[in-house]
């Protein structure tokens, strides 16, 4: 999934950490740099583990510890140590580029450190991408969807390229990017019978690059776009203003890019207080109880769109998986946890192909990665880093809670 804000003070941002993750990189001790001197290695994720999506982390964290357990924390010789890294504050509730760089830079300074798994958000990739890729380090993401992280031509003009500086490619993600869920979600639109959208984002990496893609595939397939892709200020005490607005342009459906930490919940409330039959839909960026709780009765009958499908409609060893995760947790697994399980696997798998504590062996082994049979199904990682999964599905809030049980296939394209 996920998220970027500010552009100009967020760049300026991700440049002076970038700055001192560079002057860091030689200052490891113990080995050489990117080499493990004894028989552990660390495997550590970044995530946010404060604020309202602590309870969708809670899961992945969760299906990174049972990847782990299952091999006794062994990879042939040697012991793996997980640490749990926490890239959100307290005083902002989400992810934060300073705390996310301090994760980043953490990890490329401890010599045994082997893989990074994250980010949650995809405006954190953008942070920790370059420092971890100067040296060398593989990152996972379980969540990203931010199209411009890894494809040429989708994202901004200087995208993915700025991520990588001088560097080899170190970023991979097992979840579908943006282009997919965009180009789906209007389809989606389009097929419940909706003719006439509203387009709004939350002004981040994540949610505008959604906000675009269902915008460019609205029009080639025949919605009415009447307003947007218009950003809001997330942190607005409320949106009754421009929903009066938005009601004048007489939309059936709002679309959000975006995530529940900007707003969203409120968002939508007063879409309903103004229009009470309007129809709203969101992506995997608000498929967390934290934006059910938010939005009150306004949320049943939202649509939401994920990339990928829920955890209870897995198949094979993705089904076996699912009935572990409720045996051992007493609880249902929310949308990424499934996807933090094969990260953490992915990574094992690349550290037994390399079969040393190398940074360079692990990341290439990992970026590699071919016919990978795991609990998401067989995949494959492109030259991109992406996966070659497509898989897409759509569910609507009722009673409270995802209808997880009637999620519906969808497809991209136009």
């Amino acid at each position: 999934m996920l998220s970027l804000s500010g552009p100009t003070k967020l760049w300026a941002s991700i440049a002076l950490a970038a700055t001192v993750a560079l002057s860091a990189c030689g200052q490891q001790s113990g080995a050489p740099a990117g080499q493990g001197g004894g028989q552990t290695i660390k495997v550590v994720s970044s995530l946010p583990r404060t604020g309202s999506s602590k309870a969708q982390t809670d899961t992945i964290v969760n299906g990174i510890k049972m990847a782990l357990a299952e091999g006794n924390n062994k990879v042939g010789n040697f012991t793996i140590q997980y640490d749990d890294m926490d890239d959100a504050t307290a005083a902002k509730g989400s992810w934060d580029a300073g705390k996310e760089a301090d994760n980043a830079n953490r990890a490329v300074n401890d010599s045994q450190v082997m893989a990074y798994i994250g980010t949650f958000n995809s405006g954190a990739a953008a942070v920790s991408i370059p420092i971890l890729c100067k040296a060398n380090l593989s990152m996972v993401s379980p969540a990203n969807t931010g199209v411009g992280l890894t494809k040429p031509g989708k994202g901004q003009p200087d995208e993915p390229d700025k991520y990588y500086p001088g560097c080899t490619r170190n970023y991979t993600r097992v979840v579908p990017a943006d282009d997919l869920q965009g180009s789906a979600a209007a389809n989606w639109a389009k097929q419940i019978g909706v003719k006439n959208v509203y387009i709004l984002d939350d002004q981040e990496l994540y949610g505008h690059g959604l906000a675009t893609i269902f915008n460019e595939t609205a029009a080639k397939i025949g919605l009415t776009v009447v307003g947007g892709p218009e950003g809001i200020d997330p942190k607005a005490s409320d949106y009754r203003a421009l929903a009066q607005k938005i009601r004048g342009t007489n939309p059936e459906l709002v679309y959000f890019g975006g995530i529940t930490q900007n707003n969203a919940g409120k968002l939508l409330q007063d879409l309903k207080a103004a229009m009470p039959e309007i129809k709203f839909m969101g992506p995997d960026g608000i498929y967390e109880k934290a934006f059910i709780e938010a939005g009150g009765q306004g949320a049943e009958g939202a649509y939401i769109t994920f990339g990928g499908v829920p955890p209870s409609k897995l198949t094979g060893k993705g089904a076996d998986w699912y009935k572990r995760y409720k045996d051992q947790y007493k609880s249902e697994p929310e949308a990424y946890a499934a996807y933090g399980y094969e990260a953490a696997k992915v990574v094992l798998a690349g550290i037994e192909k390399a079969g040393k504590a190398d940074r360079v062996a692990i990341r290439d082994a990992i970026s590699s990665t071919k016919d990978f049979e795991g609990a998401l199904g067989k995949w494959s990682f492109d030259a991109n880093g992406d996966t070659t999964l497509t898989t897409l599905s759509g569910r609507q809030v009722k009673g409270g809670e995802f209808d997880d049980a009637n999620a519906v296939i969808l497809q991209a394209g136009s």
